[in-house]
C-alpha cells in the first residue's frame, strides 16, 4: 500500500474488473457472438446483456441454450478454450479503462486503503488483464475460478476479499457496474458505488449511483462509508 492511511475512509476498497476499470464487456461480446454463430446459431442482446457479471458455466449454459445444444462436456471445454484463445488477444490488445478508472485507481491507493480485485473472469485471463490495470493497485485479487462455484451474485467472491484483507466486509466499498456484481456485493454486506456500464442497474439498499469514476478518491470514499 501507498500513502497515509485516513481512519475515516473505508475499512478497504473493493474493485470490480469487467464493465468497472475497463470497457471489457465489449471485448467479451466478440467471441460470445462467434461462438453462436460456429455452432450454428444466434445469440440475442437479451441473453448477451444474461451474461454480464456472471461465471463461465453460466455464460455457458446461457450461451448453448442460446442455440438450441445440449452441449457435451468436450463440447464446453472447447467453447471455453475458444473464448479464452480470442480474450487473451483482445485482453492484451483492445483493453481501455472506463472514464475515470485509471485516475481513480491512482487516487484510491494514494489514501492507503487496502484494495482488492474481485471478478468473476477466471485467474489466466485475470493475470492478462492485470497488465493493461497495473496489479501494483491491489493487495489482493479474488478470480472467478478461486471461489469453490459460490460465484457473484452469491456475497462469497466479495467476502473471500475481506478475509484475505482482513476487513469487516459491512466497512467496505465495492465498485461495481452489473446487476450480478452490485447483487453480490450487497450480500456480502458492502457499500456499493455503482457505475452502470451496458446493462441498467436498479436503485436498492447500500447502492450510491455516479455516472462515471471521474473524481472518485478519498472525499467521495469518505461520504460514502459515513
Amino acid at each position: 500500500m501507498t500513502g497515509e492511511l485516513v481512519t475515516d475512509l473505508p475499512a478497504a476498497v473493493l474493485w470490480d474488473l469487467d464493465g468497472t476499470l475497463l470497457d471489457s464487456e465489449k471485448l467479451w461480446d466478440i467471441p460470445l457472438y462467434e461462438l453462436a454463430e460456429r455452432l450454428g446459431g444466434t445469440l440475442s442482446s437479451e441473453t448477451r446483456r444474461a451474461m454480464v457479471g456472471t461465471n463461465v458455466p453460466t455464460t455457458m449454459n446461457l450461451l448453448f441454450g442460446a442455440v438450441g445444444i445440449e452441449p457435451t462436456a468436450d463440447q464446453v471445454a472447447d467453447a471455453i478454450a475458444y473464448i479464452d484463445g480470442r480474450m487473451v488477444e483482445l485482453f492484451a490488445t483492445k483493453a481501455v479503462f472506463r472514464p475515470g478508472a485509471e485516475d481513480a485507481l491512482r487516487a484510491v491507493r494514494a489514501t492507503g486503503v487496502p484494495t482488492a480485485l474481485v471478478t468473476s473472469t477466471g485467474r489466466a485471463l485475470a493475470e492478462v488483464a492485470l497488465d493493461t490495470v497495473g496489479r501494483e493497485f491491489f493487495d489482493v485479487t479474488v478470480c472467478g475460478d478461486e471461489v469453490d462455484g459460490l460465484n457473484k451474485p452469491l456475497p462469497e467472491p466479495y467476502l473471500k476479499a475481506a478475509r484475505l484483507l482482513d476487513v469487516d466486509p459491512t466497512r467496505c466499498v465495492a465498485i461495481e457496474d452489473s446487476p450480478t456484481g452490485v447483487a453480490a456485493a450487497v450480500a456480502a454486506g458492502c457499500v456499493v458505488l455503482v457505475v452502470p456500464c451496458d446493462v441498467p442497474v436498479e436503485a436498492g439498499e447500500r447502492r450510491v449511483f455516479r455516472d462515471s469514476l471521474v473524481g472518485v478518491g478519498a472525499d467521495v470514499l469518505k461520504d460514502l462509508i459515513a
